[in-house]
């Protein structure tokens, strides 16, 4: 967006526009958790250790629809895509327009398409861009503050969603997250990062079917 444009907008569209020039992603993601902080979950996105090991497990030569639930301002995005075989999809859903909204500007991959939705309609989501299920489902959403039924209903969607062999892979702040999936799940594997603002924990929920990676296990 150039000068001229921004004058052109009513001030708050301006101060947000200079807001995101001036800060970046840190800024967008700072602001919106102030005005959704049971959403967005963490003032400060994962770290780079998070990253690394939340995606250790993924088996990236035969992935072919990666999908990810509340991608904020794109803090996974680059090391999904520096894996993910040239042919394959790679579908982020939020329910913040805002974050979608800067997605779709800063990531200029053919393979990414942000989605402003929920995950609880992954299902409907995925067939609605040709893929019957996804590989694999990465979510940094807080499960445990969102409304009554919400997170069963992601967990239960999710597993339908994945093809056998396949796993959802979740970091959160809490171990709510065990005892939600562990029913779903046929196989849960744990960890734990310290390196990360808050120290997260680390889930790897699997679908029988396939040969999946063993991820460390946290006790």
């Amino acid at each position: 967006m150039h000068s001229t444009d921004l004058v052109q907008l009513p001030l708050r569209q301006r101060i947000k526009a200079r807001a995101e020039r001036v800060f970046g992603a840190w800024g967008v993601f700072a602001r919106e958790f102030f005005k959704h902080p049971r959403m967005v979950g963490s003032i400060v996105p994962s770290s780079d250790r998070t990253i690394r090991k939340m995606l250790g497990p993924v088996d990236w030569q035969g992935v072919q629809l990666f999908v990810e639930y509340g991608p904020g301002v794109g803090t996974f995005c680059r090391a999904v895509l520096d894996r993910l075989p040239r042919n394959a999809t790679y579908i982020a859903i939020d329910t913040n327009p805002d974050f979608i909204r800067y997605l779709r500007k800063t990531v200029p991959d053919s393979r990414f398409i942000a989605v402003h939705g929920s995950a609880a309609d992954v299902e409907a989501i995925i067939a609605a861009h040709g893929f019957d299920h996804a590989d694999y489902v990465l979510s940094g959403l807080p499960l445990s503050t969102l409304p009554d039924g919400v997170a069963d209903a992601i967990a239960q969607g999710t597993y339908r969603a994945l093809r056998p062999g396949g796993a959802f892979l979740v970091y959160q702040f809490t171990r709510f997250t065990n005892q939600l999936i562990r029913p779903y799940f046929d196989r849960v594997d744990r960890g734990f990062e310290g390196w990360n603002v808050p120290p997260c924990y680390l889930f790897w929920g699997w679908k029988a079917g396939g040969e999946g990676a063993q991820a460390p296990t946290y006790h």
